[in-house]
């Protein structure tokens, strides 16, 4: 942590960030301790039930679909609801809050995003260094997160790892759109966020990011296979009809 780093510097960014949109949404306010119903984000990787329940959950909304497209779907969703407040607290503040799989909790949700709240104070927080922000929000976000979550959803439902890997690719670029539409001054910093993600581990390889946020990922996360679906904006398969990428 920045020797200068004031009290409640991450509850602070944290909500600041927060009105990005409901994805980057996430709290820590020490009082949420009283809540007993705040579990560790590593009980969901551990725990096969909560996310079987998200799954079938996302299945119901969309028509109940085959299995591997309703868990594509809903790695996609939980993958953009964990990379978000730390994309958006590392571009527009400098920041990386803990956001460790035992500092960071969830909690149920019958309707949109999943609440999230950081319990780690500011000892634990990181200021890194411009040059090395990108690196550090990989090292918080990929492995202990993308990737546990992709390993226990794949525990539950066989789909393929390039269609989970290209969906968190498409959530790290929505969430680095979103904060440079919304802060406009942090927009430099988002692109050199998301660009150093997308150029390292297992999200090497997984779209063509050229310049701006123009985006196209090499896999497809399976939507136009529901009744109805379409494809998103950032699709390999850009000869079927497209929807929108807004999340």
């Amino acid at each position: 942590m920045s020797a200068g780093m004031s009290a409640g510097g991450i509850r602070a960014a944290l909500d600041d960030v927060a009105g990005v949109g409901p994805f980057f949404a996430a709290t820590a306010n020490p009082a949420e301790a009283v809540d007993d119903s705040w579990r560790p984000v590593r009980e969901l990787y551990a725990d096969p039930e909560p996310l079987a329940a998200r799954i079938r959950q996302v299945a119901e909304a969309l028509g109940q679909p085959e299995p591997r497209v309703a868990a594509s779907i809903a790695y996609q969703g939980l993958a953009a609801r964990l990379v978000s407040p730390v994309i958006a607290a590392a571009s527009v503040h400098g920041l990386l809050p803990p956001w460790s799989p035992d500092t960071l909790h969830w909690r149920y949700a019958a309707v949109g995003p999943w609440p999230l709240w950081e319990s780690g104070g500011d000892e634990l927080a990181r200021r890194p260094r411009p040059e090395d922000l990108a690196a550090a929000v990989g090292e918080t976000l990929v492995e202990p997160h993308l990737a546990a979550l992709a390993d226990a959803v794949r525990a539950a439902v066989a789909v393929s790892p390039r269609t989970l890997w290209g969906n968190a690719a498409s959530a790290v670029v929505a969430a680095g759109r979103l904060v440079a539409q919304a802060r406009p001054a942090a927009a430099d910093a988002a692109r050199r966020v998301v660009a150093g993600l997308l150029s390292a581990g297992p999200l090497a390889g997984t779209g063509d990011f050229p310049g701006g946020w123009a985006f196209r990922r090499r896999s497809c996360c399976l939507y136009y296979r529901i009744p109805g679906g379409g494809l998103c904006g950032d699709c390999v398969l850009t000869e079927r009809p497209r929807r929108s990428t807004i999340r």
